[in-house]
């Protein structure tokens, strides 16, 4: 089945600049709570233009949840045109920058949040909001790179035989996830995601687009609705990992992305097996086991937690570029740029400059 991202036709153009009005109840809401703003500004630069150039940039999450509500995206498109598309269905917001060939292409967004961080009391049995059988269904369907039959079924039912609950089902699969990956820091970017090529390979290796995907396919496949949720990491930790959060107000390499499982017990629980891969791998001294202090602590937080020093931007896979010449993207978390001569690689600094940088502001 085909769950290419296409936008909505209703899109607002504007030139310059334009702005996402905060709803008034935000306001009241986040004076309590828990709730943290920060401010989070991309700007894109394409140092070799050639023809018209286009730029799109992820906005962030464009419905509220428990842990994230925007409160703005504002975007300018110097010299050029801006136009922000919406998917509701993939909470995807995608600023769309167009230049003329003489054009300078610079194009910035800035996004206002509201965080706080999210746990689901996995010891309550309480249904959690109202959740349609269409998007249940939606997020059971398989994409491109996250199909849901052979190995990834065959491998899936393995891993929770036993298992009789959806959290029994659930909790399995993030602990076979846990136990049988690593994070490879060869891969470039977050990964892209492969995971027949993983579970067929025996290449277990990857980064968070890798991990959390084999997770989001296996429990697709046994009936479980799950969905990746692409964000940017704004801020440090406050659990006392530095592998899990950013040093300085530099976010440009801070890409991650998370799943949420959907539970009929619970409704949509945070889910982060990739984490804690990343956490054995980088935290300060490095490669400590599974059974460290700080690794297990990571494990049993990261089934049912997240800690929000993290923007949340879309759910979207296999997405198609508004007014782009190339191939669906496997996900929307980098910046994204073509000229006349195609597609650039958001990595090479030489024709495509990028900053990204985040500070709270309440």
């Amino acid at each position: 089945m085909d769950r290419r991202t296409f936008l909505s036709s209703g899109s607002l153009l504007l030139t310059g600049a334009a702005f996402a009005k905060a709803r008034p109840s935000h306001a009241e809401e986040l004076s309590s709570g828990g709730w943290r703003t920060f401010e989070v500004v991309t700007r894109v630069e394409l140092l070799k233009p050639n023809g018209t150039s286009h730029i799109w940039l992820p906005a962030a999450l464009i419905i509220d949840t428990p842990y994230q509500k925007t409160i703005s995206n504002r975007y300018a498109a110097d010299g050029g045109e801006a136009t922000l598309h919406r998917d509701k269905r993939n909470a995807l917001g995608i600023v769309s920058g167009t230049f003329a060939p003489d054009a300078k292409p610079l194009l910035t967004l800035t996004s206002r949040v509201a965080l706080r961080n999210h746990s689901v009391d996995m010891s309550a049995r309480r249904p959690g909001p109202h959740v349609t059988q269409a998007e249940l269904n939606y997020f059971l369907q398989p994409s491109h790179y996250v199909p849901t039959d052979g190995i990834v079924r065959t491998t899936a039912l393995k891993a929770i035989a036993g298992a009789t609950t959806d959290e029994e089902k659930a909790r399995s699969l993030y602990e076979w996830v846990v136990k049988n990956t690593f994070r490879d820091p060869k891969v470039r970017g977050c990964g892209r995601g492969d995971i027949r090529f993983m579970l067929e390979s025996g290449d277990m290796g990857g980064k968070c687009a890798d991990l959390n995907a084999l997770y989001v396919g296996l429990a697709r496949s046994v009936g479980l609705p799950a969905r990746h949720v692409y964000g940017l990491r704004i801020a440090k930790s406050d659990l006392g990992y530095q592998s899990l959060g950013i040093p300085s107000d530099k976010a440009t390499r801070g890409q991650h992305c998370r799943v949420e499982v959907y539970l009929r017990e619970h409704g949509w629980v945070p889910v982060d097996p990739a984490d804690v891969r990343k956490v054995v791998l980088e935290e300060p001294p490095g490669n400590r086991p599974l059974s460290d202090e700080l690794v297990s602590k990571a494990h049993n937080r990261l089934f049912g937690s997240w800690e929000m020093n993290w923007m949340a931007y879309n759910y979207a896979h296999d997405v198609n570029l508004p007014g782009s010449t190339g191939k669906p993207l496997v996900y929307f978390m980098y910046p994204q740029a073509e000229t006349s001569g195609g597609r650039l690689d958001p990595f090479d600094p030489d024709t495509f400059k990028y900053e990204i940088t985040a500070k709270e502001i309440i």
